[in-house]
């Protein structure tokens, strides 16, 4: 009977090892039957993802309402996690639409950072030419844009003279850098400012991605450089210095929509319609202003993105 037993659990052991990752997305989109998870394409719904940051939600509930006010079925997976849990994701039709950044989603299914640029329709091209192959289409892109930013202390920037990434060559050996735990392998991020600018600091503290502990490890002293977004309300209401990018490391993040192809070609013309109509009314200004209200606590995710919506004529 022990024998049994054990040879049970070695196998039940083995098949919850091989399917953690797709039990955890399962878990998100379909938590009536955890174990047995299935893609969603078929099911009737458009299924949309965010990444683990507040301003990723708020762009899946902002495509979403405005779909479902047209009468598509929605459904969300919010707060997944990395990209390198969704694009993946995304490719196996476990998710099917994604808001994502189209520089770095470039890079990041390249794993050449060379190939995005700052020519947002260039960029755009490159990343459908990509994407084709893999069963997802890359939608038009948005004006806002939300690149990845290192920022300083004001105090530190007048300590050091700092500017842009390149003034920290001399001192990067004596400072903590501190970002997302994939920034480690992120080309734009560790690896990305050892190449391009030959930054080698002292040590790397794993944070959140642009949230409340990189702001407050910042502000403390326990990191000296952060990873911020742009649009981080954070940067102007704590007085955060952002150094210039004068080496051209950080691609056009422009605002993207990436779906499922098989969905692009389901709903026409209609939908890819709506959905570039509300990317063309999105600005970088706008993104700012969603992420202050969610940081503040004024708003939800849900509530701002309505709030969007209602002014630029989505919703009633």
């Amino acid at each position: 009977m022990r024998n049994r037993r054990t040879v049970r659990t070695r196998r039940a052991g083995r098949r919850a090892a091989a399917c953690s990752a797709a039990i955890l997305l399962a878990a998100c989109i379909a938590p009536r039957v955890p174990a047995h998870p299935v893609t969603v394409a078929g099911d009737g719904a458009i299924t949309i993802a965010s990444f683990d940051f507040p301003q990723s939600a708020i762009l899946a509930e902002l495509y979403g309402q405005a779909l479902e006010a047209k009468g598509y079925h929605v459904k969300r997976a919010t707060d997944l996690g990395p990209r390198e849990l969704i694009e993946p994701a995304l490719e196996k039709d476990l998710v099917e639409f994604v808001p994502e950044y189209q520089g770095t989603l470039l890079d990041f299914v390249t794993g050449e950072a060379s190939l995005a640029t700052s020519n947002v329709q260039a960029t755009n091209a490159d990343l459908a030419a990509v994407l084709a192959p893999r069963g997802v289409t890359a939608l038009s892109p948005a004006p806002a844009q939300d690149a990845n930013a290192f920022a300083v202390t004001a105090a530190t920037a007048i300590r050091y003279g700092l500017t842009a990434l390149s003034d920290l060559s001399p001192i990067a050996s004596t400072l903590v850098l501190g970002g997302p735990p994939e920034c480690r392998v992120r080309p734009l991020c560790l690896p990305g400012l050892e190449r391009t600018y030959g930054l080698h600091f002292k040590r790397f503290v794993r944070l959140d991605t642009s949230g409340p502990l990189t702001v407050a490890s910042l502000s403390s002293g326990q990191v000296d450089v952060g990873l911020l977004f742009t649009t981080d309300p954070a940067v102007t209401s704590r007085g955060f210095v952002l150094l210039s990018d004068d080496r051209g490391l950080q691609p056009a993040d422009n605002v993207t929509p990436v779906v499922r192809t098989d969905v692009v070609r389901q709903y026409g013309d209609a939908f890819v319609q709506l959905v570039n109509s509300i990317s063309a009314r999105l600005t970088t200004s706008d993104l700012t202003v969603l992420n202050l209200a969610v940081s503040q606590g004024a708003r939800t995710p849900s509530s701002a993105a309505r709030g969007w919506l209602v002014t630029h004529g989505f919703l009633g």
